[in-house]
């Protein structure tokens, strides 16, 4: 009789105490590799449990779309299928953060959290990046709009040398 109890509750331990997730953070060339296939050219590295991709962002491009290109630097980065793929494959990523540079100086930097977007929404943001980057030279506005976007979603710091602090 104690057999049968004990085969019961060995069946039932995985009822009981669900599978734990592998926390475990990969290598970031691992994560380098998925970013990769999108032609993401990167630093990628770990601080905690946050992945950061650190980006250089042309000056030029700076120079003429002044504080709309500097605002919405992360979040071409941010909003694509990599870092949804990432986020899905491996669960010990708390978050993603994207610090845009040009040379040594910090532009911009934005971190979504984990859970900050779901199945749904995640596509929202894919395309609405998307749409930024396809038509971002002739509509400035699809470029705004993602970046309100991102501001919505993430936490998000801008160099004041790069984008003046707005006045409320």
């Amino acid at each position: 009789m104690l057999a049968l109890v004990l085969v019961v509750v060995v069946a039932a331990c995985d009822r009981i105490f669900p599978e734990r997730v592998d926390l475990t953070l990969p290598d970031p060339s691992a994560v380098a590799a998925i970013y990769e296939k999108q032609g993401v050219d990167a630093e990628f590295r770990f601080s905690g449990n946050v992945l950061e991709l650190v980006v250089q962002q042309d000056r030029d491009q700076l120079r003429r779309g002044g504080p709309l290109w500097a605002r919405v630097g992360p979040y071409i980065y941010l909003f694509t299928s990599s870092t949804r793929d990432v986020l899905e494959r491996y669960p010990g990523i708390a978050a993603v953060r994207v610090i845009t540079k040009t040379g040594d100086v910090e532009v911009a930097r934005a971190m979504l959290l984990r859970d900050a977007l779901n199945e749904i929404t995640w596509q929202r943001a894919i395309a609405v990046n998307a749409t930024a980057l396809t038509q971002g030279t002739t509509r400035p506005s699809t470029m705004d709009a993602l970046a309100r976007y991102g501001e919505e979603i993430t936490t998000h710091e801008y160099n004041p040398d790069y984008v003046p602090p707005r006045e409320e």
